[in-house]
């Protein structure tokens, strides 16, 4: 730990919320994103001081539009919410009991609405019978590389039949019975952290974390009305992935031990909090990590039009996305795969297969143009 908080410097950790978390398991191969994560370095202040801030975070018409289907979905003791799961799951009439937790006697510290949260949970998955127990706002936490995430669900955990359940609430339309595939792949991610924390949750309180269902309900607005619709979404891959990426997060000390000693990404922000260390300085710095840059990126990681701009530098095929990287399996830059494709380069050992199909399909191309 104590490498790692040279690291960052003397600042705080940057406190993980479900969002960074689940954007985790996007891209598990980037040894940069692993150590700066692991160290708590606020990425997004880095990317900026590089000169490479990143676009992210909802415009304030989606975040009005989110929480007003939110609203929606949840008021009346989450009636409409019931109403949908009774209909997807066969929740029966009486199970309604609804309990929100986003404070507890007027206290909303995380530390108490957290230990709140565990004994509500502890009851819920000791009663025997099958009295309804929905909570609203629960907070969960999960360890990242030896610091605690306190997360809280969208909206609700729920139990019934003695297993416990993730709601993940989001605008975007569900139209026709069909959502658009990216967004639906964040949501999975994102719900799979809650799942993982619920999981460990029960798991710590000495109950068995298969009781936690893979499968999350997730709500979201059906053909650009605002009528909420449920669906089923397993996430069981994603937390594979996220499962194997907070291991690897435990063991970075592996890849830091090869880092240079004097290595540091400080920004050395000075008493107003701006920064104050060289640009050139804190590149060479980030440089130091390598990293393993897709075009998916873009949508997960504040560092990500620094690592493009790195990977158009070196010529990487890490630009023409994962598919096309893995394919080429181990050609590095553009320049090579196009020696190979047209002869003008040897290929090295190892490589005879991917340059023999290069070849093929500069042919077909040569052909067909």
């Amino acid at each position: 730990m104590d490498r790692l908080d040279r690291l960052r410097g003397p600042v705080p950790p940057r406190p993980h919320d479900a969002r960074a978390i689940a954007a985790l398991a996007a891209n598990p191969g980037c040894a940069r994103r692993a150590v700066l994560d692991a160290a708590g370095v606020d990425k997004d202040a880095t990317a900026a001081h590089l000169g490479y801030p990143a676009p992210f975070g909802q415009s304030p018409f989606a975040i009005t539009r989110g929480n007003a289907f939110e609203s929606l979905v949840k008021e009346s003791g989450c009636a409409e919410l019931l109403r949908l799961l009774r209909e997807l799951l066969g929740l029966p009439i009486p199970l309604a009991a609804y309990t929100d937790l986003g404070d507890v006697g007027g206290n909303p510290s995380a530390q108490v609405r957290h230990s709140h949260t565990r004994k509500l949970l502890d009851k819920a998955a000791r009663d025997s019978d099958d009295a309804g127990t929905l909570y609203d706002h629960p907070l969960l936490r999960l360890e990242i590389a030896g610091h605690s995430a306190y997360l809280e669900p969208d909206v609700v955990a729920f139990r019934l039949g003695g297993r416990f359940h993730i709601v993940e609430i989001k605008s975007f339309a569900v139209v026709d019975g069909q959502a658009e595939p990216d967004k639906v792949a964040a949501a999975a991610r994102q719900a799979a952290v809650y799942v993982l924390a619920l999981m460990n949750t029960l798991e710590e309180l000495g109950h068995d974390p298969r009781r936690v269902s893979h499968e999350v309900v997730l709500v979201c607005p059906e053909n650009f009305a605002n009528r909420p619709a449920a669906t089923l979404v397993d996430v069981r891959p994603q937390l594979a992935v996220l499962r194997r990426q907070l291991a690897r997060m435990a063991r970075v000390g592996a890849i830091v031990d090869e880092l240079p000693p004097e290595l540091t990404f400080d920004l050395a922000p000075d008493a107003d909090g701006v920064p104050t260390r060289p640009v050139a300085e804190l590149r060479e710095a980030v440089r130091g990590v390598d990293a393993r840059y897709a075009p998916d990126c873009l949508s997960t990681c504040d560092l990500c039009f620094f690592c493009r701009d790195e990977a158009s530098a070196e010529g990487s095929t890490d630009l023409l996305g994962r598919q096309v990287r893995d394919a080429l399996g181990g050609v590095a830059t553009v320049t090579e795969a196009l020696g190979l494709a047209d002869g003008s380069l040897t290929p090295g050992e190892g490589q005879e297969e991917i340059a023999r199909l290069l070849r093929l399909a500069d042919r077909i191309y040569a052909e067909v143009g």
